[in-house]
């Protein structure tokens, strides 16, 4: 089973809707997914009470210690992807969540507040040496902010943007609230929208970023020493703050 954790200390980022978004599209691509909620305001238990559908379950995890136990149950079920969705800020339950992630996506609104705000989770996560991958969200549909903000996400974690910004960003439409009034993802409420394809196009980059991970950690030794190097996502190097232009 292959984890996922989307955590990030700004509020209002979009972490549910974008692992609502992704848990459909791998269930779409043929995944076992479990949607793992650590935030006490529910929404994404409330999502799911107004959801027609039995897939995917949410499982509220709010203890810590109760992770570890848990996933390995997941795994022995036959889950093949748990995305856990983080409440902001940093605490006890998205540090140990992030610890077991095969992957953290940090999401980020192309503004100032939010590049700020990503610098106390990208530390956390380097802690625990997890590789990561920024989202940029609630985005315009074009623009100059984009390739600035992305270009800060960038700075801030020392890397080329291209293996650490995610691809597509994910535009601001109306599709993604609606589809969450209604207990839908946006791939079943509009799937033929460009939503919709943003989503779809989404979980592909994440999914060969898992895949890569995979590879990584499954190259052969030789005595104490790995044969491949270390995936750039893995570099700890800290950046100077990026300054961002609007």
């Amino acid at each position: 089973m292959q984890t996922i954790v989307l955590a990030t200390q700004k509020g209002g980022s979009g972490k549910t809707t974008l692992a609502i978004g992704l848990a459909l599209a791998a269930i779409q691509a043929g995944h076992t997914v479990r949607l793992i909620e650590t935030d006490a305001q529910g929404t994404l238990s409330n999502w799911q009470s107004r959801r027609p559908y039995a897939e995917p379950m949410v499982e509220p995890i709010y203890a810590a210690g109760d992770f570890e136990q848990r996933l390995q149950w997941l795994d022995r079920s036959g889950v093949t992807l748990a995305i856990i969705d983080t409440a902001g800020g940093v605490n006890a339950a998205t540090t140990a969540a992030v610890r077991y992630a095969d992957l953290c996506l940090i999401p980020a609104r192309p503004s100032i507040a939010d590049i700020e705000a990503t610098a106390s989770t990208l530390s956390m996560v380097r802690a625990w040496k997890r590789p990561f991958a920024f989202i940029l969200n609630q985005t315009p549909i074009r623009g100059q902010r984009l390739s600035n903000a992305a270009n800060a996400l960038g700075e801030e974690a020392a890397l080329d943007v291209s293996g650490v910004v995610a691809t597509p960003f994910i535009v601001m439409r109306n599709d993604h609230q609606d589809a969450l009034s209604a207990g839908l993802a946006v791939t079943e409420y509009a799937p033929s929208s460009k939503s919709a394809e943003e989503i779809r196009g989404l979980w592909q980059w994440v999914e060969a970023k898992l895949n890569a991970g995979a590879a990584i950690q499954d190259e052969p030794f030789v005595g104490d020493v790995q044969e491949a190097p270390l995936a750039p996502m893995f570099v700890e190097t800290p950046a100077e703050a990026a300054a961002f232009v609007a």
